[in-house]
């Protein structure tokens, strides 16, 4: 009889767990889709905080990173743990200036050359506009891969999409050639922010 009652008891036990799992809802994973992001040309402002890190054949790092995007101008923010050693990028048509707080502020004509010499590896800054929201630079060829694309000697992977107002947007992504790999983590976007710059 306590047999009985023990094996009731774990089959009882069983059916419980079994059936809990089964009420847990499951996500569905959103893919990237170039097309499905075409509209994002259109885009005049957005902006996003994530996480980067990058690693060069000699060098690597990571940060915090917010950055603005507007007609006018493009505001890349890097910072360490709790905002230390934070840089601003503002690039507005053929001039860069980086400020590191305090009069630690310098300008240049020469704006991918001058970031890239900052940063100490090359990164296709003007490219990387348009590969953060999912599209090939529109002035230059690509070709689609499974999961994002190739361009200019870069591959651009969208690792894991996410929801943002009625469509979607990159999450998880990473752009790499042969000599410097990015890595980006967006924890959340803002799509046509008029705030001013």
């Amino acid at each position: 009889m306590l047999r009985f009652k023990v094996g009731l008891l774990v089959g009882a036990a069983l059916i419980l767990l079994l059936s809990a799992c089964s009420v847990v809802p499951v996500e569905p994973s959103v893919h990237y889709s170039r097309v499905a992001m075409l509209h994002l040309y259109e885009l005049e402002r957005w902006s996003f905080e994530g996480r980067l890190a990058l690693t060069g054949q000699n060098d690597s790092w990571s940060a915090n990173i917010s950055w603005e995007h507007s007609p006018d101008v493009e505001k890349i923010k890097l910072s360490g743990p709790l905002g230390q050693g934070a840089v601003v990028i503002s690039l507005k048509g053929n001039v860069v200036t980086i400020d590191r707080g305090g009069d630690d502020v310098q300008s240049s004509t020469q704006p991918e050359e001058f970031i890239n010499q900052q940063l100490g590896m090359f990164v296709p800054v003007r490219s990387l506009r348009y590969w953060v929201v999912g599209l090939p630079e529109p002035s230059r060829s690509y070709k689609d891969t499974d999961i994002g694309f190739n361009q200019a000697g870069w591959l651009s992977e969208y690792k894991q999409m996410q929801p943002v107002d009625d469509g979607t947007m990159p999450l998880k992504m990473m752009v790499m050639n042969k000599q410097v790999k990015l890595k980006l983590i967006i924890d959340h976007w803002v799509l046509n922010d008029t705030k001013s710059n």
